[in-house]
């Protein structure tokens, strides 16, 4: 370091020109690597990373009879003509279970709408009900209150919220077996309406049986199709590709666009609002965007469809969903949107003639029995027989896979357009401050 410095000192004006060049150049692409950053988040992918950040900082109402800015903000409730489809349903009665890194009932929308879950990454529970914030924000875009005029309210806002955890701190999970594991354990104790905001590139045949024993059992599944920057291959995530299943693509912000980071494919049945999500977390609110955020409002119309037809099968429900979509895109049902948007007030009124079975799966439905009983919280008391405490047999290998939530932070521009242009006006002094002292040293 010592040479490199000397060197410098006494290199001449040629050298001083050439240095501050280079000082130069750096801040041009310095300037450039800001201008990329400083991109709006609907504009490009949000990179794979978990949810974390400077949360949304909006003013309380001054009373309770006025709207905050989170209520404002909910733009998604008037695409899908919210207030229409609440005058039919608002979901009372149905039980929705959120598989996912966790809920915290103590979120002023969130106080008395979730039921006692299960936490199949610490057992017995950690010192957050929800260590990252992601499953709060899904159960707030299904059951958020509405017996007020602010925070955010949900599209089923009577609907009960089952929590589930299988993220860790991280807001990861490295084996399927555990959503399986937990997708049992919400159908035997009263989920109606599943919601999978998560997923990963691998099949796991352990995760498949869970799903099949879902389907057997009555209850409606939906899963997000994932996200373009959190994955490695183009295709739609797993389980969301599971026949049977509602893969929920995301669309742009007040468009019929498909939003530019969601996966879509052949296996997409149905899309929502995808971008510029205002969501609940602990301690507040944040600005979301992904597929993992769109899911949601799709359990959410299967939960006002199940409450008001509760002798409805799952296969009629799903059959109403996809029915009564509108249709966007291509004629017909296309791979970019599936079927079409969610639409709830047709899914309520419309009239559809009755099916057998579940069209979305092309699978028999291996029955109820065969599959064990689900997992319980007495760690004391495993299972007997062949396979795991689940009744799988699928080797352990076939349900390791990397796996995900599709959902992020959306980072605002303006805030990221405030830190690039300090970081310029540093970059730049520095540099006028550089060329001024080698000009000096080269007299």
């Amino acid at each position: 370091m010592a040479e490199d410095v000397t060197g410098v000192r006494h290199s001449g004006p040629a050298a001083a020109r050439r240095i501050a060049g280079r000082a130069l150049l750096g801040v041009t692409a310095a300037v450039v690597a800001v201008a990329g950053s400083a991109m709006p988040a609907d504009a490009a992918p949000v990179p794979d990373r978990p949810i974390a950040g400077t949360p949304v900082a909006f003013a309380p109402a001054d009373d309770a009879d006025r709207p905050d800015q989170a209520r404002d903000e909910q733009w998604q409730l008037d695409e899908l003509n919210a207030e229409a489809a609440w005058r039919l349903s608002t979901g009372r009665g149905v039980t929705v279970a959120v598989i996912d890194s966790g809920v915290d009932g103590t979120h002023p929308d969130l106080v008395g709408q979730v039921l006692p879950g299960y936490d199949l990454v610490t057992p017995g529970g950690g010192p957050e009900a929800d260590p990252v914030g992601h499953g709060t924000t899904v159960a707030g875009l299904i059951a958020g209150r509405n017996d007020d005029k602010q925070g955010v309210v949900g599209l089923a806002p009577d609907a009960r919220i089952l929590p589930v955890r299988v993220l860790d701190d991280e807001n990861r999970y490295d084996d399927a077996l555990i959503v399986a594991r937990g997708v049992r354990w919400a159908v035997d104790n009263g989920a109606r309406v599943i919601n999978l905001s998560l997923g990963g590139s691998g099949d796991s045949p352990a995760l498949a049986a869970a799903l099949d024993y879902a389907f057997a059992r009555d209850v409606v599944v939906v899963a997000c199709t994932g996200n373009v920057a959190s994955s490695t291959t183009s295709a739609v995530w797993y389980p969301a590709r599971e026949p049977g299943v509602i893969a929920v693509a995301g669309l742009e912000r007040n468009s019929e666009n498909l939003w530019s980071g969601s996966i879509t494919g052949r296996a997409t049945v149905l899309t929502a609002p995808a971008t510029g999500l205002v969501g609940a977390r602990p301690d507040g609110y944040w600005r979301v965007q992904g597929t993992s955020f769109a899911a949601p409002l799709v359990a959410a119309t299967a939960a006002l469809v199940r409450s008001r037809y509760p002798k409805m099968s799952a296969g009629e429900v799903v059959n109403r969903l996809i029915s009564t979509a509108r249709d966007i895109g291509p004629t017909g049902r296309d791979d970019r949107f599936g079927y079409g948007l969610v639409d709830p007030v047709a899914a309520l009124t419309a009239d559809v003639p009755p099916v057998t079975s579940n069209p979305l799966d092309d699978n028999t439905s291996p029955g109820v029995v065969g599959f064990g009983p689900a997992p319980g919280l007495d760690q004391d008391n495993p299972v007997t027989g062949v396979g795991d405490p689940l009744g799988f047999t699928a080797p352990q290998h076939q349900t390791r896979w990397n796996a995900r939530p599709a959902g992020a932070q959306d980072d605002t521009a303006p805030e990221r357009l405030w830190t690039g242009a300090a970081l310029f006006v540093a970059l730049v002094t520095g540099a006028a401050l550089m060329v001024r002292r080698l000009r000096q040293q080269s007299r």
